[in-house]
């Protein structure tokens, strides 16, 4: 079994900052497959930023050089930094996990982020 964590969410001002956490436990071996998605209300669940399964790092072009995901080995916890927020980074952010062999995808409970203009 796999358990996915995330914290970190929030209401924040545009231009703002936060920092999300996802901290990952059972059935992980490596943090290759860890990303971060969105689900904005009335809109489909998006990629925002994720591991590849090899390692490479993935951006959705409309959080390029705003976000930063990072890892921490150690941890098991994968972060997501995002600088400079816009009203429309607003939704619900899930951590994901995909197993790098079978690409069983595993997923969070979400948090809440909330960008006011």
């Amino acid at each position: 079994q796999v358990q996915l964590v995330e914290s970190g969410g929030g209401l924040v001002q545009a231009g703002g900052s936060l920092r999300l956490s996802c901290a990952a436990s059972g059935s992980i071996f490596s943090m290759n497959g860890m990303g971060w998605y969105r689900q904005a209300p009335g809109k489909q669940r998006e990629l925002v930023a994720r591991f590849s399964s090899v390692g490479y790092t993935n951006y959705a072009d409309s959080v390029k050089g705003r976000f930063t995901i990072s890892r921490d080995n150690g941890k098991n916890t994968v972060y997501l930094q995002m600088n400079s927020l816009k009203p429309e980074d607003t939704g619900v952010y899930y951590c994901k996990w995909e197993q790098p062999l079978t690409k069983t995808s595993y997923w969070g409970q979400g948090t809440q982020v909330t960008v006011s203009s």
